[in-house]
């Protein structure tokens, strides 16, 4: 038993890889991944006009069908993805098996499709992991139809959606007098206003990092900069394709979305145009941290150099005096002089005492 323990040692690549890099980087979309069903699910839904809101909550998705065609307009947030459950809730509302593929499956890329008079769009909403300092992403499904609006989220634990549930509960809101498009609209904006609360937790990271780096460099200085470059990946790489699913959204020809919620999507727009331009800002930063940091590695080596070489140099002329003296001739002068040992000693120190006046005058420490 106690021999295995060192088979790990053979693979090189383990040695050089983190769960977290594996987490990033090892997606195959070709690959179907099995899902983690969740044990239960909770769905909360907002039935409303702009007269009334009725609230309900309910743990069995049957429940949800007789919000259908009732004149009203229907949000419907399902916290769970249970396989059975959601293939349930789509047939009811006419909801494609594409779109129902896409909803149940795990790494997939943001992306908005229209299918069936059915505007879909699938992103990740971000949280920052404030003790392990890590971008974790919960992947967001948002189906909007006529008069309703059904999203599917993975964990019931973390929601952004708080401020919209209070707004509908507000009769002479904008989201009470709109349609089901205006709800889509609030949702994406509110997903991608919470970006920039996590980018401004990876920007705090980041000025620490520098302050900590011009103080003193490390190897430890090194692993930080290489676990916040991973981090910034992950921000990429669910920010930049959300700027695609809102111009999707600007430029469908769906009865679904009415003519004056394209200027709210134009917003959302400008926004997550914004977002993608601080995560290029943040992977400058950190091209620009890793050469300060192998600056400050290479000016310490400089110093320590500069040093050894100063030492070298004051141990010449002591070095070139002993040796002289301890040459094996007969006849060196000052050899068997009475004060030859005090001179050689005097001259030892003396020429090395002259040598720092001088190298102090030129400046060259």
């Amino acid at each position: 038993m106690e021999q295995h323990k060192y088979l790990k040692y053979f693979n090189v690549l383990s040695l050089f890889d983190t769960k977290r890099t594996r987490d990033i980087f090892q997606v195959n979309p070709t690959i179907p991944v099995q899902r983690e069903e969740a044990a239960q699910i909770h769905v909360d839904v907002h039935d409303y006009n702009a007269a009334a809101l009725h609230y309900h909550e309910f743990t069995e998705i049957n429940e949800c069908k007789v919000f259908k065609d009732n004149e009203h307009m229907s949000w419907i947030n399902i916290d769970g993805i249970r396989k059975a459950d959601i293939e349930n809730i789509c047939s009811c509302y006419n909801i494609h098996p594409l779109i129902i593929e896409d909803i149940l499956s795990v790494g997939q890329r943001p992306k908005m499709d229209e299918m069936d008079n059915i505007l879909f769009c699938l992103l990740n909403m971000l949280y920052f992991n404030e003790r392990t300092g890590d971008v974790e992403t919960e992947q967001i499904s948002i189906v909007l139809g006529k008069d309703f609006v059904i999203s599917f989220q993975e964990d019931a634990d973390r929601d952004v959606f708080s401020s919209i549930r209070e707004k509908l509960k507000i009769a002479n809101s904008k989201l009470r007098q709109s349609g089901a498009d205006y709800l889509c609209y609030a949702l994406l904006d509110m997903i991608v206003d919470h970006y920039f609360l996590v980018m401004e937790k990876l920007g705090e990271r980041i000025e620490q990092l520098e302050e900590k780096i011009i103080r003193s460099s490390n190897t430890r200085s090194l692993a930080e900069i290489n676990d916040l470059r991973k981090e910034l990946i992950v921000l990429k790489r669910n920010v930049s394709p959300v700027r695609e699913i809102i111009n999707g959204f600007m430029r469908s020809d769906s009865v679904l979305l009415q003519e004056r919620t394209t200027k709210y999507f134009k917003d959302v727009y400008d926004h997550i145009l914004q977002a993608t331009e601080f995560t290029e800002n943040y992977r400058d930063m950190m091209m620009n941290l890793q050469d300060l940091y192998l600056s400050n590695v290479n000016l310490r080596m400089n110093e320590v150099m500069k040093v050894m070489a100063i030492v070298t140099c004051l141990l010449a002329p002591a070095t070139v005096i002993g040796g002289v003296f301890g040459m094996n001739f007969n006849i060196i002068p000052l050899t068997h002089h009475q004060w030859g040992f005090y001179i050689a000693v005097g001259s030892m120190l003396l020429i090395p005492v002259v040598m720092v006046i001088v190298f102090k005058k030129r400046g060259w420490f």
